[in-house]
């Protein structure tokens, strides 16, 4: 460790820029006629006087998923930045008040930040963001994979595609027409063999009436439902009218609404994105939550590449595993890498870095040129 980095680092710049990230399957789809063909990312790099850089990764799921979109993050870092220049990025807590003291919500334009500061305190620490996150569980984790909106038969026959490449959960993408999502539901099912997982994913699409017919028609199918509508009450009234195992997503925004869930009995797994809440911090204080309440949860972000997926594999693999129902490997939907070292999918299953830090290096030729530096 550097005499600095034991008289505390300070952040003496920050640094942005825009990477493209085309996907293996040309679209992403989901509910409401939404689709991405290339998503955009943004990279951060926090610079300190001790010579260690951190990096963060924040790619919003286009600008109709949540209330975020790509320009948005990167004007908000801009804005964001000088606050956070001359201060100590290893007091993570304190570091976060300061960005809530300066910016009033927009918890996705802190992510990356937050993110970058996480490595830079695994790489003072000389350990990876894992062991500060807890420590690793075992030697992996299972991942699901994300089924995009296409006919039933299509979506049924991505089943046994994504099988062949280790994948046993599910993630069916639904929440258009009842009678649709129906036969989708069913033709996917009847594609599983023992141990497989099959969640159906409306991502807020469905009008209650119409939810209340889906949940119904797919009663007796093995099939977890995740976030039908676009509110949590009326989520919980749906939750309500089935025995299926429920799931709540885009709701779950912060500690107060995974509170309100347990109480409630509203779900029995939360969908725990990172930049949606705000980063890492956050992301841990709401992950030890959901552990002391009984909460499983799918650990993952709106979308990344690289980056973003090695933050999903520590923060995955410091989680107890019974209460981790899934993780999400971004990296390998899209056709770009955009860093060295970042966890790769193996049979299904993905580990986190044992290299300090993150464990991620940045390809600067495939970044080009920063889009914003202040400091």
């Amino acid at each position: 460790m550097t005499a600095s980095a034991k008289s505390h680092p300070r952040i003496t710049q920050i640094s942005a820029w825009r990477v493209e990230l085309p996907l293996h399957e040309g679209s992403y789809k989901w509910s409401g006629g939404n689709q991405v063909t290339v998503f955009d990312s943004t990279v951060v790099a926090v610079e300190t006087d001790a010579g260690v850089t951190g990096y963060g990764e924040v790619c919003p799921l286009g600008p109709a998923y949540l209330p975020a979109y790509a320009a948005g993050a990167r004007a908000g870092i801009k804005e964001l930045a000088p606050a956070l220049i001359g201060q100590d990025p290893t007091a993570l807590g304190a570091l976060n008040r300061r960005m809530d003291q300066a910016m009033r919500g927009h918890p996705y334009v802190k992510s990356a930040l937050d993110m970058a500061c996480w490595d830079i305190t695994g790489k003072i620490a000389g350990l990876p963001v894992a062991t500060l996150l807890g420590g690793a569980h075992g030697d992996s984790f299972r991942l699901y994979r994300a089924i995009s909106q296409e006919s039933a038969k299509q979506m049924a026959g991505r089943v046994g595609d994504y099988r062949k490449e280790g994948y046993s959960k599910f993630q069916l993408k639904v929440g258009g027409d009842p009678d649709t999502d129906i036969e989708r539901i069913k033709a996917c099912a009847e594609k599983l063999k023992p141990g497989d997982v099959l969640i159906a994913d409306a991502n807020t699409g469905w009008l209650m009436h119409q939810a209340t017919r889906v949940v119904d028609a797919v009663k007796d199918v093995d099939v977890y439902i995740e976030q039908p509508c676009p509110s949590y009450e009326e989520c919980r009234a749906i939750r309500e009218r089935t025995q299926r195992p429920f799931i709540l997503d885009e709701v779950i925004d912060g500690v107060g609404m995974v509170l309100r869930a347990a109480q409630d009995r509203a779900a029995d797994v939360v969908n725990l994105k990172i930049s949606k809440v705000g980063g890492l911090t956050k992301a841990r204080q709401i992950r030890d939550l959901c552990q002391s309440l009984g909460l499983a949860m799918i650990i993952e972000d709106t979308w990344g590449g690289d980056i973003v997926t090695a933050a999903i594999a520590h923060l995955a693999h410091s989680t107890a595993p019974e209460f981790l129902f899934a993780a999400t490997d971004f990296n390998s939907y899209v056709t770009r890498p955009i860093a060295v070292g970042a966890p790769k999918r193996r049979e299904g299953t993905l580990a986190a870095s044992a290299a300090s830090g993150l464990g991620v290096v940045p390809l600067m030729d495939a970044l080009g040129e920063p889009v914003l530096r202040i400091g």
